[in-house]
């Protein structure tokens, strides 16, 4: 048995410097899009906020919108993980409804500007990726739904209609959650909660009603 373990590899400076300076234009990005709006922001305005040259940027990203989608799909990794992480950890209908509209919430509350960004650029975003901003954040919903039913942590029920039922809810209380916590920052410690206590009790009082349906 090989006991020799593997180095993990040590990023070089280039490497280092590269990650940085991406960091550095997403940060500014972020902060003049939250100030100026995403459409009323240039990349000069960005670059302005980076200790950066102005021809840099182009070594890391090709547009503003470049920046957008990478600010997007930073924030919907994360969700996902999040997301199935939470959802397979459930031991009860509760746990499983509670914890994936709490982790969407929290997510959105957390960086509420790529949500609204997001939510108005829905189109470009379907163009894009195939599909709306919640559709990729909740893409493994249906499988894991299908596990609950299978593990009867919910009932027996339409699966397509269930995950239609469970994204509308989702999608317009995260604009919500969104709204309320980039006008007030500090109601980013309690909206998801709220949030995601008032959509869980809704949901479950309706598989209440669907149980009987079967």
């Amino acid at each position: 048995m090989n006991m020799m373990k593997t180095p993990s590899r040590v990023p070089g400076k280039r490497e280092i410097n590269r990650i940085n300076n991406r960091n550095a234009i997403l940060t500014a990005a972020r902060e003049c899009f939250r100030e100026k709006g995403f459409e009323n922001t240039t990349i000069r305005d960005i670059v302005r906020r980076t200790p950066l040259a102005a021809g840099t940027f182009y070594n890391y990203f090709a547009s503003k919108q470049d920046i957008f989608i990478a600010l997007l799909e930073d924030f919907l990794e994360q969700l996902n993980r999040n997301l199935s992480e939470q959802r397979q950890a459930a031991n009860s209908t509760e746990d499983f409804v509670r914890s994936t509209y709490l982790a969407l919430f929290q997510a959105t509350a957390d960086d509420p500007l790529v949500y609204e960004l997001a939510h108005r650029n829905d189109q470009a975003i379907k163009e894009l990726f195939g599909s709306g901003v919640l559709g990729l954040a909740m893409r493994s919903l249906e499988q894991d739904v299908r596990g609950a039913i299978d593990q009867q942590l919910l009932p027996e029920v339409d699966v397509e209609y269930l995950c239609a039922a469970f994204f509308g809810v989702a999608y317009e209380l995260s604009l919500r959650v969104a709204r309320r916590t980039h006008d007030d920052e500090a109601s980013s410690q309690h909206e998801p909660e709220q949030a995601a206590h008032f959509a869980t009790a809704l949901f479950l009082g309706g598989m209440e009603r669907m149980a009987t349906l079967q």
